[in-house]
């Protein structure tokens, strides 16, 4: 039976490793290789489509590339860079889960080859359970945009699909797009521009309502819906946008005013109440708890702006939520007052099993995408504890973060590349609430697809399956100006 054993190992093995020759006369260094991405010692989930990465070394011609489990089995590539077959990967990293594999880097160098000093990859025993992610994708400047859209990736492979794009509707912005805990069987998003709306899709039923009401002072911007999906929460933000003349900032995003309301699907009403809709605060970013019982938002004191608009700072607060009545309580709850650390609270987004609130922490405002120093927090809902999660925090900007559907994975935006674009990153999170270093979303040739591309990543999250949307038939609405108003009470 060991030899049984034995003969199918050597036979996987030989199977997993189908590609060149392994060098054997390779010099041996002390020291790991420098590749992109950095995939050394992250933790990836099962069902994650292979890491591939090229070897950042002056004079690097061909690469060799190995990764063995503690049963002998293993997986190669060989070539300008290591490319895995997907399905051998597949079958590696599922037999590996919970453990660890190793990987070993050759390059060749003007005719020599070197072997650098193995390193890590971490499988995680918390299965992922997400079919892809969603993101918008758009050109990192704000004064003009052309193309751009909200667009769909299998996590299992490389595939990346466009949910809808502004050519289906010339000269709109789409952008907000929110699922109900990861389900794109109900989704809204909004459309910006001439023909502005509000889309709701529930199943295959899809409303476009009209973007603004006069009655709540702004037009519905994001949104995150209740766990029933009877409702969804916006916010009302009168944006408007500044462009800085210094080296290191650029674009400054503040609202004249904001206020939170609740949006009632069935009846297609508003809710509001005065305790969230000031005159002398900015209420923001409103998302519900899992269990639908509270709101939690972002508020701060109107500023004189553009003038003041460094004294812009947001706290995290709490108001509960009664899904029966469809009413707000009779009191306001301070989580985290970030003013009295001279900060500013943005993009509050709980755990999907109620432990945690994650958020980002930046200097003034809430538009994180362009502060440098924005950072992610989080927030112990169980004990109050707030912390920096420096485990995956950079020296750029780290901000749009969503959960998945399990609470065990994260996906976040990062400028750390090149402090100009926003990437994807995934971490996953353990029992005592630490996080895994973050590794970049996987591409077929990574150096190559980032080197290239025009476009920065951002509000992104996941989808525990393929997002069903008809765009031709969107643009066609869209365009039509047909828009289902709504009443407020």
């Amino acid at each position: 039976m060991v030899g049984y054993r034995k003969y199918i190992i050597i036979i996987i093995a030989s199977l997993l490793c189908a590609c060149g020759k392994k060098p054997h006369d390779a010099e041996i260094v002390d020291y790991m290789p420098c590749i992109y991405p950095d995939y050394t010692d992250v933790t990836i989930p099962v069902g994650i489509a292979p890491l591939n990465f090229s070897v950042r070394e002056e004079g690097v011609g061909d690469v060799y590339v190995e990764i063995k489990d503690r049963e002998g089995r293993e997986l190669c590539s060989s070539g300008e860079y290591a490319r895995f077959d997907i399905e051998d990967w597949h079958e590696l990293v599922l037999q590996n889960q919970g453990r660890e594999l190793a990987v070993t880097v050759f390059a060749e160098i003007e005719g020599k080859w070197k072997q650098y000093k193995a390193f890590s990859i971490y499988v995680s025993s918390s299965a992922l359970d997400q079919w892809g992610i969603t993101y918008r994708r758009v050109a990192p400047g704000y004064e003009v945009y052309g193309k751009m859209g909200i667009y769909q990736r299998d996590l299992s492979n490389f595939d990346e699909r466009s949910i809808i794009e502004n050519t289906s509707a010339v000269g709109s912005c789409v952008n907000c797009h929110t699922s109900n805990k990861t389900n794109p069987e109900q989704i809204v998003f909004h459309v910006r521009g001439e023909h502005g709306a509000t889309m709701v899709q529930q199943g295959e039923k899809r409303e476009w309502l009209k973007a603004k009401n006069e009655l709540i002072g702004g037009a519905m911007v994001y949104p995150y819906w209740h766990p029933s999906g009877e409702y969804c929460a916006f916010s009302t933000n009168q944006t408007r946008q500044g462009f800085h003349v210094v080296k290191d900032e650029r674009v400054e995003v503040f609202d004249l005013s904001s206020d939170i309301l609740v949006y009632d699907v069935k009846n297609h009403a508003i809710i509001t109440d005065t305790l969230v809709s000031t005159k002398d605060y900015s209420e923001n970013i409103p998302v519900f708890s899992p269990d639908g019982k509270w709101i939690y938002y972002t508020t701060c004191c109107q500023q004189d702006y553009p003038l003041d608009f460094k004294e812009e700072k947001y706290d995290l607060c709490r108001i509960s939520f009664d899904a029966e009545t469809g009413k707000f309580g009779s009191k306001v709850d301070t989580l985290f007052k970030a003013t009295a650390i001279g900060k500013s609270v943005t993009w509050p987004r709980p755990s999907y099993d109620g432990k945690y609130i994650m958020f980002t922490l930046i200097d003034y405002g809430y538009f994180s995408i362009w502060h440098k120093e924005s950072d992610q927090y989080l927030l112990d809902t169980r004990t109050g504890e707030v912390r920096s999660i420096s485990e995956i925090n950079s020296e750029d900007s780290d901000s749009y973060h969503n959960w998945s559907e399990n609470s065990h994975w994260v996906v976040f935006t990062s400028r750390r590349g090149d402090g100009l674009y926003s990437h994807l990153y995934l971490t996953s999170v353990g029992e005592d609430g630490r996080f895994t270093k973050p590794f970049l979303l996987p591409q077929e040739n990574p150096l190559r697809y980032y080197s290239e591309s025009l476009f920065s990543f951002n509000t992104p999250d996941f989808t525990k399956k393929p997002v069903v949307f008809d765009s031709r038939t969107a643009g066609r609405d869209i365009e039509s100006d047909r828009r289902i108003e709504t009443t407020v009470r």
